[in-house]
């Protein structure tokens, strides 16, 4: 294995570091405590080709590869985990799923737009009794012929209020139970398709989270994605992939947290040193520097099986339950080392460590990352 990172890739890594300290760093904490949406910033990330990192030149996008894209999101992160999330989504569960399961003329009209960063997506699978469980979509859309019906309500949706374009997981024959479901893309704006109220979340605030209502919504039969029936297919694919940006998502929390931790250990001085010569908080750092690097690799091993086109079930679930384990505990950490200080929101580590648990929620629990693993290795 060669772990030297490429000229390009190192390029990347610079450009998405020297974005997030110069665009997202300034008024990161100000977004946080308003729920105030990065919209000038997203934009600027649609321009550097952020939006739509893997997608085809062809389609708008950046032509990159899968470890670009996680050594973007991991810088990103550091600084704003609120606009790592709309990138994730945008490039993981909007763009890829299009690229890879939509035809030409549903390229051409949607996916151009959303990896040029022209608009932004969202997808929509989670329902009040549906998070997790995709097989369980309440959610209907009923063929009338040249058209679908579509109602229900959709929650917890990312981009919700801010997307042109969605991708809606609803039930068509229920009898048929996942194989009778569809996926279809709904348009912002369309007659009976309305936004509720922002939710006010314990962290990512600056993301955009809203639930989605549907009123016999007219979903014209060129917008489903694939045959009949395909949705529950194209979900699980989708969600693959999309654990990888998750992943780099906590990876980038993490690290983020552990350098400003880092970096207050080698300033604050207590009994006559620096804290960092004191041993119970170098063994902190050095657990915490250890989970990181190994978390990393995970990310990249799954990023690097992507590239290569191989299944990674396995690798991105173990990523994703590693990465936002790791998140979790070097944010409390990092919380820790900072003392009275850590809790006050100018030193970032608390809106990080809030930041961090919804990494352990989305694209799956970490139980139901453990049953993808555990699925995995019974068949080897």
């Amino acid at each position: 294995m060669n772990f030297n990172l490429s000229e390009e890739h190192v390029m990347i890594q610079q450009a998405a570091r020297d974005f997030a300290q110069n665009e997202l760093l300034p008024e990161v904490i100000e977004r946080d405590t308003h729920q105030t949406f990065p919209a000038a910033q997203v934009k600027k990330m649609g321009e550097m080709g952020f939006l739509g990192m893997m997608v085809d030149p062809k389609y708008g996008g950046a032509g990159m590869d899968s470890i670009s894209y996680v050594l973007a999101m991991e810088e990103i992160a550091k600084v704003d985990a609120s606009a790592a999330v709309v990138m994730s989504v945008n490039n993981s569960l909007v763009c890829a799923g299009l690229e890879k399961y939509c035809n030409e003329d549903q390229k051409m009209k949607y996916l151009v737009p959303l990896a040029s960063g022209e608009v932004i997506g969202a997808f929509a699978l989670s329902e009040p009794e549906a998070g997790s469980d995709a097989t369980s979509q309440k959610t209907t859309a009923v063929d009338m012929g040249d058209h679908y019906l579509l109602n229900g309500t959709k929650n917890w949706i990312t981009n919700g209020g801010t997307a042109s374009y969605y991708i809606v997981i609803a039930q068509t024959d229920p009898e048929k139970k996942h194989k009778g479901i569809n996926a279809f893309i709904v348009e912002r704006g369309w007659e009976g398709f309305e936004i509720g109220p922002k939710e006010d979340k314990l962290g990512i605030r600056g993301s955009d989270t809203h639930s989605l209502l549907f009123t016999d919504v007219k979903v014209p039969k060129e917008n489903r994605i694939g045959d009949d029936g395909f949705g529950f297919n194209f979900a699980m694919g989708v969600l693959n992939g999309g654990r990888i940006g998750i992943a780099s998502q906590a990876l980038g929390i993490a690290s983020g947290a552990y350098e400003l931790a880092l970096k207050y250990a080698k300033e604050r001085k207590a009994f006559g040193t620096e804290i960092i010569n004191h041993q119970a908080i170098a063994f902190k750092l050095a657990d915490m520097a250890t989970q990181i690097t190994a978390a990393r690799m995970l990310c990249l091993k799954a990023a690097s099986e992507k590239d290569q086109g191989k299944d990674i079930s396995e690798s991105g679930a173990m990523a994703k339950l590693y990465s936002s384990q790791v998140a979790m505990d070097t944010t409390i950490e990092a919380v820790q080392i900072h003392g009275g200080y850590g809790y006050v929101k100018e030193y970032h580590v608390e809106r990080m460590m809030r930041d961090a648990k919804i990494t352990q929620i989305y694209e799956g629990t970490s139980e139901i990352q453990k049953i993808v693993i555990s699925r995995s290795i019974a068949k080897k």
